[in-house]
């Protein structure tokens, strides 16, 4: 049975990857932050999961959740690692504090290096190995912002345009143990967190000039966020790439693939600055 570390599979993208590769014979080490979630994914996804309690920015838990996959696969080696947890701030970069910005890149870039650092070894990553061995495969959890930037979600653009900078230069050192790097960078995902306040909350914002045009935003945001695929769908499309004998370096993976990809992407970055500013009303009446 191939065994596979997927990180933050409490929810969303990585609940949903989860259960895809338990459901097609996977042994699936998922992290999570709260003991509760463990206990209630250890009984919805059953034997074939083993739960991880580690917080991704606490490097001295990662290390011990690698020991202890370790120590259960014996002799055996992951298969693969999918790097999914994060998080998201927004603010305008004019106000937002710099200790959420901090935070931002500490989780969604340093920890996601210390993770694959922490389980490169069980991917065959170890001195001497070369190509005497199949080698595992890391699968990096990206966004489409991370090509694609938006106003008001400045901090989160940059870490994930920063991870896959990251992903290429990775995936170029592990040519030598044979291990394959490949970015996936999903589009809107409809999950229960576009009901939760946080997620609608811009209140810190509203005294500043940015007021009428961040408010705009966010309600645009969230209305896209809810119209997105759903978990499952991002799951599959994880495992197929996965799988995938001879992959691309990178995927993205959008609801209306022409609209909020091929022509944003396509066009000249002036004529996009203005077609969002006009928008979202960041120009001066």
């Amino acid at each position: 049975m191939k065994s596979i570390v997927i990180t933050g599979v409490s929810t969303g993208i990585g609940f949903g990857a989860a259960k895809e590769f338990v459901t097609h014979g996977y042994h699936v080490f998922g992290s999570v932050r709260r003991e509760a979630d463990a206990t209630r994914l250890q009984a919805d996804l059953g034997d074939n999961f083993t739960p991880l309690i580690f917080d991704i920015t606490d490097i001295d838990a990662v290390r011990s959740a690698a020991c202890q996959v370790e120590k259960i696969l014996g002799d055996r080696n992951l298969s693969g690692l999918i790097n999914n947890a994060g998080m998201a701030t927004s603010g305008t970069l004019m106000h937002q504090p710099l200790e959420e910005i901090r935070l931002q890149l500490e989780v969604n870039v340093v920890s996601q290096i210390a993770v694959t650092q922490a389980f490169l070894p069980l991917l065959r990553a170890r001195e001497n190995n070369g190509y005497k061995h199949q080698s595992g495969r890391i699968i990096n959890i990206s966004s489409v912002l991370g090509k694609l930037a938006v106003p008001f979600l400045g901090a989160y653009v940059g870490s994930k345009h920063a991870f896959e900078g990251i992903s290429h230069s990775l995936r170029r050192e592990l040519q030598l143990y044979g291990i394959d790097v490949i970015i996936i960078a999903p589009g809107a995902v409809s999950t229960a967190i576009w009901d939760k306040e946080s997620a609608q909350d811009v209140s810190k914002y509203l005294t500043t000039d940015y007021a009428e045009s961040v408010t705009t935003f966010q309600k645009h945001f969230v209305q896209q966020g809810k119209k997105g695929y759903p978990p499952e769908v991002f799951g599959k499309f994880i495992r197929k790439v996965f799988e995938t004998p001879k992959p691309k370096t990178k995927y993205a993976i959008v609801p209306n693939l022409l609209l909020d990809w091929i022509i944003p992407t396509a066009l000249p970055a002036r004529w996009l600055d203005r077609i969002i500013g006009k928008k979202i009303g960041l120009f001066q009446k």
